[in-house]
């Protein structure tokens, strides 16, 4: 799972992702937390677009923007059936999640010490998720608003380490999470690909991928 992360600058997203400048400027917070505002690249017929809007993606048959319970991060193994998720699964509203870094708690010490995870090439990272647009039936008022995929990591050498383990289960099966980097080679084929193709993308980073320490 993930809580925080840092949101690269318009300028960095538009030269990594090569979205253009003909994006509508938008506003979304630099610190990204759960509810918070964050930008993320959807893409249609080709042509991808930056867009901004809530982090904990309203389903359609939400009544209120405001849900009770939390929908930042999805179980990329659920989201087909899931009801918060499996229509934008469906209609492959898939998206790409700027972040400079993202933090996670490790408890190793039997403490919350919490980790920031960067890219060892020092490129920003593209978090796989999923958009939403959702619209107040009283107001019109058009709400965008995504989820950040993640996958089992209990295997995993580096991510299986976060996260507060669960006393009552054993080492390999704690469910413990990660998030999903697509790589700029795949970004048209999650973007725009069929089910299939998006599927095949769910997979773990490689341990040489990260750039990880506990933060100070």
């Amino acid at each position: 799972m993930c809580n925080r992360y840092i949101s690269p600058t318009e300028a960095d997203i538009e030269r990594a992702w090569h979205v253009g400048r003909q994006n509508p400027f938008r506003w979304w917070d630099e610190a990204v937390h759960p509810r918070g505002q964050g930008p993320f690249i959807r893409g249609a017929d080709g042509v991808r677009e930056l867009a901004a809007g809530q982090w904990g993606l309203i389903p359609p048959w939400a009544k209120e923007a405001k849900l009770k319970f939390s929908t930042n991060n999805a179980r990329s193994e659920e989201i087909a059936e899931k009801a918060s998720y499996r229509e934008a699964w469906r209609r492959g509203q898939r998206c790409i999640i700027p972040a400079m870094d993202f933090d996670e708690p490790c408890w190793e010490t039997g403490k919350n010490v919490w980790w920031r995870f960067r890219r060892a090439d020092g490129q920003p990272w593209g978090l796989a998720g999923l958009w939403n647009t959702w619209v107040e039936h009283a107001t019109g008022e058009v709400h965008e608003s995504y989820t950040m995929l993640t996958i089992n990591a209990d295997a995993h050498p580096l991510m299986r380490r976060m996260h507060k383990p669960d006393p009552k289960l054993p080492a390999d099966q704690q469910d413990k999470r990660s998030v999903i980097p697509i790589e700029t080679a795949d970004v048209d084929q999650w973007l725009a690909g069929t089910v299939r193709d998006a599927q095949a993308l769910l997979k773990l980073a490689p341990v040489d991928a990260f750039d990880a320490e506990p933060l100070p």
